[in-house]
């Protein structure tokens, strides 16, 4: 009986070594612990450490070795692309899945074109992220089955997609009109946070950095 016991000890040692460890980014604590909840039923993951923000998980991977990041994409601060590229530079060995509500085609190839390992919406299953990670781990890449979706279809209609989604488009024509995030949000009946969100993505699709610059190329290019 000792000698299977120590037998199984050494077997769940081995298991422990072997752990996948995976780093959590997202400032909704409710959707982190239910991350967490999630992995720690899988014996080969092991969850290292969270943070609510960019900076914080950074600060974290420069000092830690880290097998898989899991991100939000939508940050206060630094957004999760921004993070997918500084993380890139520091610890190239560190695969990324972003996890996110969005799926703009722009920002969907955006982050693809950074090298991320897997892409899977919030509204998907949970069973999806454990594939993710499960493909991640197998060297493979992951696209959740309504990312696929996203990606076909603009490949099978180019000319559908738009520099701006409509959504985006309002909020360029409330800034134009020198609204504030809180005002905009007020008019469209959406958060101050999801309004800074979409800001930061005109300025990155436009590829301009000032409000006049943004202007400036709005009307020059017919988007408001």
């Amino acid at each position: 009986m000792e000698k299977k016991a120590a037998l199984f000890d050494i077997f769940k040692q081995a298991k422990k070594k072997q752990a996948m460890n995976v780093f959590l980014v997202d400032d909704h604590a409710i959707l982190l612990d239910g991350i967490k909840s999630l992995l720690a039923k899988e014996d080969s993951i092991k969850v290292i450490g969270e943070a609510d923000s960019a900076e914080k998980a950074l600060d974290f991977i420069k000092h830690h070795s880290v097998d898989l990041l899991i991100t939000d994409f939508n940050l206060s601060g630094m957004d999760g692309l921004a993070l997918v590229r500084v993380v890139k530079k520091i610890s190239p060995d560190t695969n990324i899945i972003v996890l996110s509500q969005h799926d703009e085609t722009h920002l969907v190839k955006e982050i693809l074109k950074e090298g991320v390992a897997g892409y899977v919406l919030k509204n998907d299953s949970h069973r999806e992220l454990l594939q993710a990670i499960e493909a991640v781990k197998k060297g493979s890449i992951y696209l959740s089955n309504d990312i696929n979706r996203i990606i076909i279809q603009s490949l099978r209609f180019p000319d559908e997609e738009r520099l701006l989604t409509d959504r985006e488009r309002e909020i360029l024509k409330l800034i134009a009109q020198e609204k504030s995030n809180k005002e905009i949000g007020e008019t469209l009946f959406i958060s101050e946070r999801t309004v800074e969100t979409h800001r930061k993505n005109i300025f990155r699709k436009t590829k301009t950095s000032s409000l006049v610059g943004l202007i400036k190329f709005a009307y020059a290019n017919s988007l408001i």
